[in-house]
């Protein structure tokens, strides 16, 4: 025998309710008045029971769209992330699991042969630092010297700086893909140097800090951008096979391991 459908609202209930935007307590309350009458429920534990929802509803879409906001281009975690199988220590990343250095404006610096990791453990810090409540803006090297470059039309730069490091952490993936004429050097050294001890960046990069002149033309913008880069930073070296060849191998594919 299924139970009785729960009576709806009265009309000034509903209407109140909906003009304060109070969506999921508006779609529970029929429900969860009932049961209240129902079981004599406490007049708090009512209240209780509707706000706990409509803040967890609340908490939910908010975390949605810091997440559409980051503008990852895969879905990545770091409980996917194979830390046994990386070159990255498991004290540095319980470290980077932690979130802290976030709250202390540090950045993360990744460097290493691709397929090493890099861009997985990147993302998979940008959702948990999502999920912890945080802002996370995610580019990939070109496209944020793109987005700067079109500040330069009309004098926004500035603006556009100010407004992408309203994040508490920017993912800078693939830097040194493509090499950077000295407007897009300069472009990028300004944003870097904007958010120097204010906000984390995550620097990901297939070139060794040494070799950073390859796609930077200037050879000063190279070692002043390392420099702010590098001061406050959790920076990790990786190495090894490439995890996509070594899941090509498994699969019966991909060139044999390097002896």
């Amino acid at each position: 025998m299924t139970a009785p459908e729960a009576p709806a609202l009265a009309p000034d209930l509903e209407l109140g309710l909906r003009r304060l935007k109070l969506r999921a307590m508006r779609s529970l309350a029929p429900e969860v008045l009932q049961t209240a009458k129902v079981q004599r429920w406490a007049p708090d534990e009512l209240l209780r029971t509707l706000v706990d929802a409509e803040v967890a509803a609340r908490d939910q879409a908010n975390e949605a769209n810091r997440r559409r906001l980051a503008g990852f281009p895969v879905a990545k975690s770091l409980e996917e992330f194979k830390v046994a199988e990386s070159s990255i220590p498991q004290a540095t990343f319980d470290y980077l699991a932690s979130l802290e250095w976030i709250a202390a404006a540090e950045n993360v610096v990744l460097v290493g042969p691709p397929g090493t990791g890099k861009s997985h453990c990147l993302i998979g810090l940008g959702e948990a630092a999502i999920r912890a409540g945080r802002r996370v803006r995610y580019f990939g090297a070109a496209a944020l010297v793109e987005t700067l470059y079109r500040g330069l039309a009309d004098n926004s730069v500035g603006r556009l700086i100010d407004g992408l490091l309203r994040a508490d952490l920017i993912v800078i993936d693939e830097l040194g893909f493509a090499p950077l004429d000295d407007t897009g050097s300069q472009l990028l050294f300004r944003f870097v140097a904007a958010a120097y001890e204010r906000r984390s960046l995550g620097i990901a990069s297939h070139w060794p800090f040494e070799e950073w002149g390859r796609f930077l033309p200037e050879h000063s913008t190279a070692v002043a951008m390392l420099d702010r880069l590098l001061h406050h930073s959790v920076t990790v070296v990786t190495s090894g096979d490439s995890f996509r060849m070594r899941e090509a191998r498994t699969r019966g594919g991909g060139p044999p391991p390097k002896p």
